[in-house]
């Protein structure tokens, strides 16, 4: 009822990481679990594969673009990659899967609402709390001109949840209220 990810039991209301831990965020949802996928997210991460972000777009579009239009955001707003790592990588692949799923339902993606000002050591490396230790300053909010109310994230991977609270909480800040976010695969957690 939160994140999105699979139960372990059927009378289950929360994942194990969000019945214990509050989140920033309101609600989110993905297309694939990671386990699936795990493959091809790397081609198209660190491979320079960015042409999967048309298919992926698609993908969610055909199976997440109902629910995402029922909660009628005034943009998606991708998460952003530290300026060095998008020199090295050459783009950032959540802002070119946001962008696919923006032409595919016609929803604003703002890709300068907020930036990431620090090199964070990447997530996969790291336990839950080093996670929150981790992106602790990490996004800044540029200015809100465009009065945003409901907003959702757009990212590659949601593991804990670390990444996707942080930026709630600066977007919080900025005046925003309602915060979702879609993500092309799910991971079981730390």
């Amino acid at each position: 009822m939160r994140c999105g990810k699979m139960l372990r039991t059927e009378d289950a209301e929360y994942c194990h990481d969000c019945g214990s831990k509050h989140h920033i965020y309101d609600r989110g949802m993905a297309l694939y679990d990671y386990h699936s996928i795990a493959d091809s997210i790397y081609r198209f991460k660190y491979k320079g594969r960015r042409e999967y972000a048309q298919f992926y777009g698609e993908e969610i579009c055909r199976h997440l673009g109902p629910d995402i239009k029922r909660l009628m955001p005034d943009a998606l707003i991708p998460v952003p990659i530290h300026r060095k790592r998008k020199q090295a990588r050459g783009y950032n692949q959540a802002a070119v899967l946001a962008q696919a799923v923006s032409q595919g339902l016609n929803i604003p993606m703002e890709e300068k609402l907020i930036s990431r000002q620090r090199m964070t050591t990447p997530q996969k490396a790291l336990s839950g709390q080093e996670r929150q230790n981790n992106l602790k300053k990490a996004f800044k909010i540029h200015q809100n001109d465009v009065k945003l109310n409901t907003i959702i994230i757009v990212d590659d991977i949601y593991t804990t949840g670390s990444t996707i609270d942080a930026m709630a909480e600066e977007l919080r800040r900025s005046g925003i209220s309602r915060i979702y976010f879609i993500a092309l695969a799910i991971g079981q957690g730390i």
